[in-house]
């Protein structure tokens, strides 16, 4: 049995802790883990620019920048020899070899020929080239960036880079999800930039080609300024801007608009011991996030002081990188961030909050709601599923339909529905549920499309998966339909041995991201006998770590584009506190009604 007072002082002081990291303006930003794979292909830019530059400030900063991250870098090898994309993350063959391009561009291989060494005899162990094509399948979008990137330091010949179709980016957006493309729809800049330089590189021989190619090289540079925000930062996203930035820079185009605004994204975004994170930061996600779980013990986030920043965040015309719709939220504030379906469910969640602590404020967000649900409801794919950008682009991975978008997309229309008449929204959640039903793999579980476990076989995380497609059973009273039951049954059998959730395939790797969302899954399902000593297990387990501080440390689950990991400070305490939140909401007030939180802990 949980004790109700243990339970509510761990809430309190997770609670309290959340409730520490907002910034004065009274919103979370929080803090991306400093990414190899990130600061390498920045040193790799920068180390170019300085080559082709002839302003000596400029030469001088980048210099100084790319000598930074090489220092920076090199504390970072893992005993493998290899590098990983976070300072918690295992080896992989792409960040390795970004990071030896980087060494080579900067100058500084001669001064590290033993850390050379060590990633050589580790790339070599994982199939070089081979390994490379094998991780990336056919999807082009990080596997031909990482063989430029290399070619750029003269690591693998021109050859081994495929051709990129960059002519295909002059045809009308509304086209490109038809033609097929070998990338994903958010990386049409690297296709543009990397397609350019290796034709400068390497012409085709067919001279068809080759003369469509060279008429294209203009107008697709237009299509690529027009992308680029007022930040200079390509989706705000670190490596794809610097796989810009370098491919224009080799080939003469320096002074390009284009690349000198995406060198002033990175001098900007540059840390201070010379790292640089995947993407600038996550703040319309984490405050969502903080929103949502702090609203979960009490339903009151009224005295909460952003929601006038949170509206302000509401794209409001079309996006002129994936030519989204207005209505949707981005993942962050900054010029760079695109509207995507996850950050919009999370937008309109924290939002139904407001709207029942604020009565004042009702009617703006009402407003702002409805134009949020019209372009969920627009976005949705044919297949019932909800995908990350653009409706109906394709399979490649990050475009397609997920289990994770689809649920919390379902949330965020269910939510709504009470206070707004659309014909479409009973269709739109049914096919939904369809959709969910489909992909529920054979033993219960769900896999999600932008989280993994990297010591899970093929790095999948059905723990993270199925508890937030579970929550889409919960708040619509489904749990009792066969999917949602199959789901509890597989959650709740997934306790590693010391309560918490991780890698089952290693007992005892638990995280406390993957123990918050088990435990606020099964939670509503405690009355169960089956599911109840789960749930009790991992509060426990949540209850410990909190009195130990556990509850702030970070575990690398986050996938970033093409299978990039990072980790963000926000996450455990996020999911901490909406777990917490359930628990005292359900099982103190049961046990002991005084034990529910006060503001004492404070909203201020």
């Amino acid at each position: 049995m949980i004790d109700a007072t243990q339970l509510t002082n761990a809430y309190q002081t997770a609670r309290r802790d959340l409730l520490a990291r907002r910034v004065p303006e009274g919103h979370w930003v929080g803090f991306l883990s400093a990414s190899a794979l990130s600061t390498a292909t920045a040193a790799s830019a920068l180390s170019i620019v300085a080559g082709h530059s002839a302003e000596g400030n400029l030469r001088n900063a980048c210099q100084e920048l790319s000598g930074r991250a090489i220092e920076w870098l090199a504390r970072c090898q893992n005993e493998d020899g290899g590098f990983g994309d976070t300072d918690k993350s295992f080896s992989n063959i792409a960040t390795t070899m970004l990071v030896e391009a980087a060494f080579h561009l900067a100058g500084a291989a001669e001064h590290h020929g033993e850390l050379l060494d060590r990633v050589r005899r580790y790339i070599d162990s994982q199939g070089g080239l081979d390994g490379l094509r094998r991780r990336y399948g056919k999807d082009k979008t990080f596997a031909v960036p990482i063989l430029t990137n290399c070619a750029l330091a003269g690591l693998v010949p021109w050859k081994s880079v495929p051709p990129l179709p960059f002519e295909l980016a002059c045809f009308p957006h509304k086209m490109l999800r038809l033609l097929r493309l070998p990338v994903v729809s958010y990386a049409i800049p690297a296709l543009v930039a990397i397609g350019q330089a290796r034709f400068f590189r390497r012409k085709p021989l067919n001279p068809a080609t080759r003369t469509i190619r060279r008429l294209a090289v203009g107008k697709s540079l237009k299509v690529l300024e027009q992308m680029q925000p007022a930040g200079g930062g390509f989706i705000e996203a670190i490596p794809l801007t610097s796989f810009v930035v370098m491919s224009l820079a080799d080939t003469g185009r320096g002074d390009h608009p284009v690349v000198r605004n995406g060198v002033k994204f990175l001098l900007n975004s540059v840390r201070e011991d010379g790292s640089w994170p995947i993407d600038t930061n996550l703040a319309t996600w984490n405050t969502t996030g903080a929103i949502t779980a702090l609203a979960g013990a009490t339903g009151d986030v009224g005295a909460l002081g952003c929601l006038d920043w949170l509206l302000e965040c509401q794209h409001r015309e079309p996006h002129p990188f994936t030519h989204a719709a207005p209505g949707g939220w981005g993942w962050s504030d900054l010029s760079g961030a695109v509207p995507d379906v996850d950050d919009t469910s999370g937008a309109l969640l924290a939002l139904v909050r407001f709207y029942n602590s604020t009565p004042t404020q009702r009617e703006r967000i009402r407003a702002a709601a409805i134009e949020g649900v019209r372009w969920l409801l627009e976005i949705q794919n044919a297949d019932g599923g909800w995908p990350t950008f653009c409706r109906g682009w394709g399979s490649l991975p990050f475009d397609r339909s997920g289990a994770d978008l689809t649920a919390h997309a379902i949330r965020a229309v269910a939510a709504w529905r009470p206070v707004m008449e659309d014909d479409r929204f009973e269709k739109s959640i049914r096919d939904g549920f369809d959709y969910l039903a489909r992909h529920q793999r054979p033993d219960g579980s769900w896999v999600p499309l932008w989280f993994g476990n990297q010591r899970s076989p093929q790095e999948e995380n059905p723990v993270y998966g199925t508890a937030r497609v579970l929550l889409a059973y919960r708040d619509l009273g489904q749990l009792e339909n066969g999917p949602a039951r199959r789901g509890l049954q597989w959650l709740a059998a997934r306790n590693n041995p010391d309560g918490g959730w991780g890698d089952g395939n290693e007992p005892g790797v638990s995280s406390t991201e993957e123990t918050a969302v088990g435990v606020e899954a099964l939670l509503a399902a405690y009355d169960d006998p089956s599911i109840q000593p789960s749930v009790e297990k991992g509060l426990e387990w949540l209850i410990a770590a909190v009195a130990s501080g556990r509850h702030q440390e970070s575990t690398p689950i986050g996938f970033y584009f093409a299978k990039l990991w990072y980790y963000e400070c926000m996450y455990p305490l996020s999911f901490t506190v909406a777990a917490l939140g359930q628990a005292v909401r359900r099982i103190s007030k049961e046990k002991q009604p005084d034990a529910m939180p006060t503001d004492e802990a404070g909203i201020s």
